[in-house]
């Protein structure tokens, strides 16, 4: 079973900032203290990612994961699908990106993952939106330095 857990921040710095932090995949590592390795796997016409293979470590869940990444609603919309991973047997999400004004992006995250074991409902939804929540603020603080 997956579910759909959803967070939203307000960050005070313009949109290009935002969507160069969130667009270059390889230095998540950086700024996000849940990802501990991004490794680009392959890339399209244009430069951008579109498989990346990240270790995970979002409090009691650790996982080896390969993300393929679509672009054809960005810079608005960056979405991603789990193609392969060690625990987990989905993790599709999106980063919504938008300008408030000339100096601060409303970012929502979207998350959707679903386990290899049984876990309660509950529990999951709860250990989602930890990482969302963490990952937003993590992203703020370093859009915003």
């Amino acid at each position: 079973m997956s579910d759909t857990s959803t967070g939203t921040i307000s960050i005070e710095a313009p949109v290009a900032r935002v969507q160069e932090i969130l667009f270059d995949l390889a230095s998540y590592p950086q700024w996000s203290t849940s990802i501990k390795s991004a490794e680009i796997q392959s890339s399209d016409g244009e430069g951008r990612v579109t498989s990346v293979k990240l270790s995970i470590e979002a409090g009691v869940m650790k996982d080896r994961v390969t993300l393929d990444y679509d672009w054809s609603n960005a810079p608005g919309r960056l979405e991603f699908s789990l193609s392969d991973a060690d625990l987990l047997t989905a993790m599709d999400g999106a980063y919504v990106i938008s300008e408030e004004d000339e100096e601060s992006t409303k970012v929502t995250y979207e998350l959707t993952v679903a386990l290899s074991m049984p876990v309660p409902a509950m529990m999951r939804k709860k250990q989602a939106q930890m990482v969302i929540d963490l990952a937003l603020k993590e992203l703020k603080k370093f859009a915003e330095s």
